[in-house]
């Protein structure tokens, strides 16, 4: 099977554009029901995904799992808020590489800002605003180091039988790729490990307090 890497990266690079993450103006200021809740996340999210005509992006029940393990608060009277989209949105993309306990840990500081309202101060949408800002400046960086990982993969296995050389460098290629999730992911991991542990000391110092009073 012979394997054009420049189309390759053409492919890739162009997948890329096409990258629309939701603006926070996007969002539907009115409370939805789970039907235009989850059509909206559809007409939102479906080129994100790997197979656009059989891939799901939210369904009712994954919904249901999300509030049944805390990740999600429940919702009101049947109806969804823009707080429920934000959260369902980061919600979307953790869960392609951490677990449902990762994202707990991860979620819970900013589900504190859950409702809270524009005359409070910090809110989910001020969150979510702040983030959006810096994955759209972000991209631009990983655009660079996609076509450095390319170059890269490109001065590999140069003694390689010709009919092989493509397959080989492609390889190499996505182990690089794949290496640099595995490390990025290990460190998101390890941050959370971090504070989970703090969570619990500060829990045991609570209780031991208690118990001395």
């Amino acid at each position: 099977m012979t394997i054009n890497n420049d189309d390759l990266l053409n492919s890739i690079m162009e997948s890329l554009n096409r990258i629309e993450n939701i603006k926070v103006e996007d969002i539907p200021n009115i409370d939805l029901y789970m039907d235009q809740l989850t059509t909206f996340m559809d007409e939102k999210l479906r080129r994100t995904t790997r197979y656009p005509l059989d891939d799901k992006i939210l369904t009712k029940t994954m919904i249901n799992n999300y509030a049944k393990n805390d990740l999600l608060p429940p919702p009101v009277r049947k109806k969804y808020s823009k707080d429920h989209l934000i959260l369902l949105i980061f919600i979307y993309y953790f869960k392609n590489i951490l677990s449902i306990n990762d994202i707990q840990t991860l979620l819970d500081p900013v589900k504190e800002r859950f409702h809270v309202s524009d005359t409070d101060g910090l809110t989910l949408s001020d969150i979510y605003r702040e983030i959006y800002a810096l994955e759209d400046e972000e991209l631009t960086v990983v655009e660079k180091d996609i076509k450095d990982k390319y170059e890269k993969s490109l001065k590999s296995f140069d003694d390689a039988p010709e009919e092989m050389k493509d397959r080989l460098q492609a390889f190499s290629f996505m182990a690089l790729l794949a290496y640099d999730v595995y490390v990025k992911k290990l460190i998101i991991e390890k941050m959370l490990d971090g504070f989970s542990e703090t969570e619990e000391d500060g829990k045991s110092k609570k209780k031991d307090k208690k118990n001395k009073e």
